[in-house]
C-alpha cells in the first residue's frame, strides 16, 4: 500500500537523505548539553560515543542480504521513525555506560539505513542516466544542516535534550509519511543477475583501496559533526546557539558543494574534483588547528565542509558500480570500513583532545588527507568521447533487461 506525495523517483532519494540526516543530526548540537549534565570528560565522552560506531560496524558487515530479504521499502520506512525514537531513549541515559549501551541500536539502524540509501541513489541513477549520488548526499548535508540549526535554536531556549528529541520523533514519522509513502526501490542497475549474495560483506583489494581515498573525509567529517560545538565552547567560550550554528554551518557547506558537484564531476573527472576537495579540507583543517579567533574557526569549519563533501560519494558511485559483486554488497563493504573511521574516529579523539587539547584531534587529520590524494586515481577519469566507459557492457546487459522487463 502507498500514501503520501507523488513524487519522482529521484525525489524520493533525495527526500529519503534529508528526513534520515535530520533525525540521526539532532543529537550532536546537544553533546556539550549531555557531557555537562553527565560531569565526563571529552575522552569518556568519546567511549560512550563508540556504542554508534560498533552498531553501525556491525549492520553493514551483516544486513546487506537481511535487507534486500526484507525488502527496501519495508525496511526504510520502519527504521527511519525507529531511529528517532531510539535517539529519544538514548538521551535519558544516566550515565556514560547506559549511553553507549542505548546507543547501539542506534547505530545499527544507521548502517542499514545507509545500505539502503546509498543502493538505490546508484540504482536511480542508472535508471534515470545520469549522476544524483553527490546530489543526494547534498540532501543528507541539507537535513544535517536543518537538525543543527534545530538544536543550537532549541538549546539556545533552555530546552532540554531529552525533550528536544521527543519532540522530532512526530515531525521525521510525518515527514517519512508524506514523502517516502510512495516509495518503490529501483530496479537493480545489473539485472539479471543471480548470484547469491554472501553473508559478509568482505572487502575486496579495490574496496580497501576507495576505503583508503575516503579515510580522511569520513573522519574530518565525523570530527566536525562531533567536536565542533565542543570545540566552540572550549577553545572561544562561544555561547550554545555559536556552537550548535557551526555544526550547521559545517552541514550548510557541505550541501551546497555537494548539490553542484556532479556537474562537476562530468565536465572534469571524479579523481580531479576529489583531489581539489581534498586540498581544500587541508585549508580547513590548518585553519581549525591555528585558528586565532572563532570567525576563522568557522571559515575553517565550512572550508571542512567544501572539502569532505563528494569523496564518499564519489566512492560508493565507484563501488555500486563494480561488476564483481551486487552493488549492495560492495557498498556495505566500503560503508563498513569509511564508517568506523566516521563514527569510531572521532570518538577516539576525544582521547587525542584530552591529552593534547582539542585543536589537535582535528590537525591530526593531515596525514589522512595526504593518503587519500595519493590514492585518489581509482575513482575514475572521464570518459573519452566515442570510447565506451569502463562496464560498458555490462551497463549495456542491465538496459536489456531492464528493458525487457517492462
Amino acid at each position: 500500500m502507498t500514501f503520501g506525495l507523488r513524487l519522482a523517483p529521484q525525489h524520493r532519494v533525495y527526500a529519503g537523505f534529508a528526513i534520515y540526516s535530520f533525525a540521526m543530526g539532532q543529537i550532536f548540537p546537544r553533546l556539550p548539553d549531555i557531557k555537562h549534565a553527565m560531569g565526563i570528560g571529552d575522552g569518556t565522552l568519546g567511549l560512550s560515543l563508540i556504542g554508534t560506531p560498533i552498531g553501525t560496524l556491525t549492520a553493514l558487515t551483516l544486513a546487506a542480504p537481511i535487507l534486500e530479504r526484507i525488502g527496501f521499502r519495508r525496511a526504510l520506512l520502519g527504521l527511519v521513525p525507529l531511529l528517532s525514537v531510539v535517539f529519544a531513549i538514548a538521551v535519558h541515559a544516566p550515565g556514560p555506560l547506559a549511553l553507549f549501551l542505548m546507543l547501539f541500536p542506534v547505530g545499527l539502524m544507521i548502517g542499514s539505513v545507509e545500505i539502503i540509501l546509498n543502493v538505490e541513489a546508484d540504482r536511480t541513477e542508472f535508471l534515470l542516466k545520469r549522476r544524483i549520488m553527490n546530489r543526494a548526499h547534498s540532501f543528507w548535508s541539507i537535513g544535517f544542516f536543518g537538525a543543527g540549526l534545530f538544536g543550537a535554536a532549541l538549546a539556545h531556549l533552555g530546552i532540554s535534550p531529552q525533550l528536544h528529541l521527543a519532540i522530532v520523533v512526530p515531525m521525521v514519522a510525518t515527514g517519512i509519511a508524506l514523502f517516502l509513502g510512495g516509495y518503490e526501490p529501483a530496479p537493480s542497475r545489473f539485472a539479471g543477475n543471480d548470484e547469491t549474495a554472501p553473508r559478509l560483506a568482505r572487502p575486496t583489494l579495490p574496496i580497501l583501496v576507495l576505503v583508503a581515498v575516503t579515510l580522511s573525509a569520513m573522519l574530518m567529517e565525523g570530527a566536525s559533526i562531533d567536536w565542533s560545538a565542543i570545540y566552540m565552547r572550549t577553545v572561544f567560550d562561544a555561547g550554545p546557539f555559536v556552537a550548535g550554528f557551526t555544526v550547521a554551518l559545517f552541514a550548510f557547506s557541505q550541501a551546497s558543494t555537494r548539490f553542484f558537484a556532479d556537474s562537476f564531476v562530468d565536465r572534469h573527472s571524479p579523481s580531479v574534483v576529489a583531489r581539489v576537495l581534498l586540498a581544500t579540507m587541508a585549508v580547513g583543517v590548518l585553519l581549525v588547528f591555528f585558528s586565532p579567533a572563532p570567525l576563522v574557526s568557522m571559515l575553517g569549519f565550512a572550508l571542512l565542509g567544501i572539502g569532505s563533501s563528494a569523496i564518499f560519494p564519489l566512492a560508493i558511485s565507484a563501488a555500486a558500480q563494480r561488476t564483481d559483486r551486487s552493488a549492495a554488497i560492495n557498498v556495505a563493504a566500503l560503508s563498513q570500513i569509511s564508517f568506523v573511521a566516521f563514527l569510531l574516529g572521532p570518538p577516539l579523539l576525544g582521547f587525542v583532545s584530552d591529552h593534547w587539547g582539542i585543536r589537535s584531534a582535528f590537525g591530526i587529520g593531515i596525514p589522512f588527507i595526504i593518503l587519500s590524494l595519493l590514492t585518489a586515481g581509482p575513482l575514475g577519469r572521464r570518459a573519452s568521447r566515442g570510447k565506451p566507459a569502463p562496464a560498458s557492457e555490462a551497463l549495456a546487459r542491465g538496459r536489456r533487461s531492464l528493458n525487457g522487463r517492462t
